[in-house]
């Protein structure tokens, strides 16, 4: 279940001085992209661009377990379940012209680099239905997901009824043969593509998420949108031909190690890294710090507390980096110097290893931000090239139109008015695919233009 507290990381937050209009962190529109828009097409990703960075064979094979043998909830499950056979998807309800082209997309990566017989069919009778519904419906559902998958059943009428039964409880299922994802139709083009992702994957495999995991989707702190290099691993081996539904624990960790050999050789001989499992107390801190139910002194008090952990468990990976991140994102109305050290701090324990790229890259955002607002534009230009790339390769239109606008305002401040012209006019069509409506969209514009100092001493804002 994706939950909605992902959409932090999409709207870059800044508050820097008294150059800014609004401290809110949603954005003031999430609905899809106006039909009657004057703003540019909106521009999409082709061509997916995965990355897989060495892992120990060890490491990968204890995730697999963690994964595959746990719910979110920490609730074990006790045997090993998957498709068994070729696997048919239906879409079903109001889907909006975005969802087809990203769904045969994700379906032909799940095909070429997962090796997993998946197929679409107008059926009813499809293993898995993807319908499409309003926000308003699935909250009425589940009041806290942004999108969840179930077992057993084909529609969200009827989920209701069957909610509490066993037939929809995972840790009765010996074997998976029909299930339904329910996607908004009134979400961001990208906030739709995104749970389409998750939601599938966890149809066709993994149940759990894990905060230890820096290069995968299935993790809660929600920095990837769609399926990693590593991911699509895990998958793979998901449907390797040694395993079967019902099999237990022990004896698929037995089976591990020949599937994991042939799924990533080259982990053979990487040494393990051996990640310390996150704490039930820092998993529940991030939440809170991340969720929309808390209010932001509980949020932030939240952050500070995940911080703590973190430091008290003597990490030094990307959930330190992570806590001050959020910590920063939270206390930045407050104190901006001390949210600043925080985003420094993180952008120098991310930039450790090259799988925290897209960690960075949300720091990134921040930190030019600030340059900006102090006119320091050249710098900005410099720090916000080095992350676009990685932005591109991880399909992120909502980050990739942030650091876009982001660098048009440092154009001009750079007295690259032209240039800036065109990047600005260039990041509206990843912002229609990443932000929607076009109001969202101009509320964006004018939050980062407000950054300029140009734009405050000639009174353009």
């Amino acid at each position: 279940m994706r939950t909605p507290f992902h959409s932090i990381l999409l709207p870059v937050f800044f508050v820097l001085g008294a150059c800014m209009p609004s401290q809110t962190l949603e954005m003031p529109s999430r609905a899809i992209g106006d039909l009657d828009s004057d703003m540019p097409p909106m521009r999409v990703f082709t061509a997916p661009q995965p990355e897989r960075f060495p892992i120990s064979n060890s490491d990968l094979a204890r995730d697999f377990i963690d994964l595959s043998f746990q719910l979110e909830s920490g609730r074990t499950l006790p045997v090993f379940t998957r498709f068994e056979g070729p696997v048919t998807v239906r879409v079903t309800g109001a889907p909006p012209p975005t969802l087809g082209p990203d769904l045969s997309r994700l379906l032909y990566r799940l095909q070429t680099e997962a090796g997993i017989d998946i197929t679409p069919t107008n059926d009813p009778a499809a293993n898995i239905t993807i319908e499409s519904v309003t926000r308003a419906q699935i909250r009425s559902h589940l009041p806290h997901a942004a999108c969840f998958v179930v077992p057993n059943i084909s529609r969200l009428s009827e989920f209701r009824l069957a909610r509490r039964t066993p037939n929809t409880d995972w840790a009765r299922l010996t074997r998976r043969e029909q299930l339904a994802i329910f996607i908004p139709n009134d979400a961001t083009p990208q906030e739709m593509r995104d749970c389409l992702h998750e939601e599938l994957a966890q149809a066709l495999g993994p149940l759990n998420d894990l905060f230890r995991l820096p290069q995968s989707v299935f993790n809660d702190d929600n920095v990837h949108a769609v399926l990693t290099g590593y991911d699509m691993m895990i998958l793979r081996a998901t449907y390797a031909p040694e395993l079967r539904s019902g099999m237990t624990r022990g004896q698929v960790a037995e089976k591990l190690p020949a599937i994991l050999a042939r799924v990533n050789p080259g982990g053979v001989a990487v040494a393990p890294r051996r990640a310390a499992s996150t704490p039930r107390d820092w998993k529940t801190a991030m939440e809170t710090a991340l969720g929309p139910q808390a209010t932001i002194t509980e949020r932030r008090s939240a952050a500070a507390r995940a911080l703590d952990i973190a430091r008290i468990m003597g990490w030094q990976d990307h959930r330190l980096g992570f806590a001050h991140y959020i910590t920063g994102r939270l206390n930045l109305p407050l104190d901006p110097a001390a949210a600043i050290a925080h985003f420094q701090t993180a952008d120098s324990l991310f930039a450790q290893r090259p799988e925290y790229a897209m960690y960075r890259a949300n720091v990134a955002a921040q930190l030019a931000a600030h340059l900006v607002a102090q006119g320091r534009g050249a710098e900005a230009v410099t720090m916000i090239g080095d992350h676009l790339p990685v932005v591109a390769r991880h399909e992120n239109a909502a980050l990739m139109a942030t650091l876009s606008m982001l660098r048009a305002e440092a154009l001009d401040v750079a007295g690259r008015g032209v240039e800036a012209q065109a990047v600005r006019l260039d990041s509206l069509g990843w912002a229609r695919y990443g932000f929607g409506a076009d109001g969202a969209i101009r509320a964006k514009l004018r939050e980062i233009s407000a950054l300029n100092p140009l734009n405050r001493r000639n009174g353009r804002i």
